[in-house]
C-alpha cells in the first residue's frame, strides 16, 4: 500500500484509508504516522512513532478507531507541504495497529499493525524521472545445491524504486525451458543508489547453460535484460566478491487482522 507523489512548497494533498477488522473481536485501532527511510536497499520502518521531517506535515483522522468485528471504517491522511520545505524526496509510513493485552488464555500481549508507505518528493515543475537499468546478471548455486539468479540493478533516477519482476529460463539442456520464477520481493533502490536483486530457482534444474531473460518493474517502469547463464557451484579457489557491494534486505509486514484500502482525493496549495 502506497502514497507516491510530487508536490511543491505550500501544496496540500488528501487521501482517504479503509480499515477492516477481519477478526471475530472488537478492536481498538490507533492511527499515526511514523518515520521511514530506505536502508541497506530495504524500506525500513523506524521504531514505535519515531517522527521525521515528512511526519511533521502528515495529520490523521480521526487518530483512533474503534471497529466492531468483520467492519469497516474510514480515516483521511492530510500532507501539508510547508512554504520553507526543501527540495528531495522524504519517506515516512502511516500505521493503523491494533493491541492485545495479555489474558487467561494468552500469556504474551501482542501488537499488530499494517501500514500505508509514503514516497514524497518535493520541487519546482513535473514529477521527476523514474527509471532503473539491469547492469549485470549471473547464474549460481549455493553449498545446499540451490540455484538461483542474481542481477545487478542502478537506479540513475530521481524518484526510489520498489522492483518486483519475473524470470525465464530458455534453451537449456536438452532444449528444456523453465519459468517464469518470481524475484524475492522487498528491494528498494534509493535515488542514484545500487543493488542486488535474487531469483530463487528450482534446485532439480541443471547448470545449463540457459538463455535468461529477466523483467523488472516498479510501477509503471519496466526494463528486461538477456544473459547465457549457468548454474554451477563457484569454485572454492575463486573470489565470491559480490555483483555489487551492497547487500539487498528484504522488509516485511508482520500478519495482521486489519487490512487497509487508499483513496485518491485532490490536492490543492494553501
Amino acid at each position: 500500500m502506497y502514497i507516491v507523489d510530487h508536490l511543491k512548497p505550500r501544496m496540500t494533498i488528501k487521501r482517504s484509508i479503509e480499515i477492516a477488522n477481519k477478526s471475530s473481536a472488537a478492536r481498538r485501532i490507533d492511527l499515526y504516522p511514523a518515520a521511514a527511510s530506505i536502508k541497506n536497499n530495504g524500506f525500513t520502518f523506524a521504531a514505535k512513532r519515531t517522527p521525521n521531517e515528512l511526519t511533521g506535515w502528515i495529520s490523521v483522522k480521526p487518530a483512533i478507531a474503534v471497529l466492531k468485528p468483520h467492519s469497516k471504517s474510514k480515516a483521511k491522511i492530510t500532507i501539508k507541504v510547508p512554504r520553507t520545505a526543501q527540495a528531495g524526496e522524504r519517506y515516512a509510513v502511516v500505521w493503523a495497529e491494533s493491541g492485545a493485552a495479555a489474558d487467561a488464555t494468552h500469556n504474551i500481549g501482542s501488537i499488530n499493525r499494517v501500514g500505508v508507505r509514503i514516497y514524497l518528493d518535493i520541487g519546482p515543475g513535473g514529477e521527476p524521472l523514474s527509471d532503473f537499468e539491469i547492469e549485470k546478471m549471473k547464474g549460481t548455486r549455493d553449498k545446499q545445491g540451490r540455484p538461483s539468479l542474481v542481477a545487478a540493478v542502478r537506479n540513475p533516477g530521481r524518484r526510489a524504486v520498489d522492483l518486483n519482476g519475473t524470470l525465464d529460463l530458455r534453451d537449456g539442456p536438452g532444449g528444456v525451458s523453465a519459468g517464469p520464477f518470481r524475484a524475492a520481493s522487498g528491494i528498494t533502490l534509493a535515488p542514484h543508489g545500487t543493488g542486488i536483486v535474487t531469483v530463487p530457482l528450482d534446485p532439480r534444474l541443471p547448470d545449463g547453460p540457459w538463455k535468461a531473460k529477466l523483467t523488472l518493474r516498479s510501477g509503471t517502469v519496466e526494463r528486461t535484460s538477456t544473459a547465457t547463464v549457468t548454474l554451477a557451484k563457484e569454485k572454492a579457489a575463486r573470489s565470491r566478491a559480490p555483483l555489487y557491494a551492497a547487500a539487498a534486505a528484504a522488509t516485511a509486514l508482520a500478519a495482521c487482522v486489519l487490512a487497509l484500502v487508499i483513496r485518491r482525493h485532490q490536492r490543492k496549495s494553501r
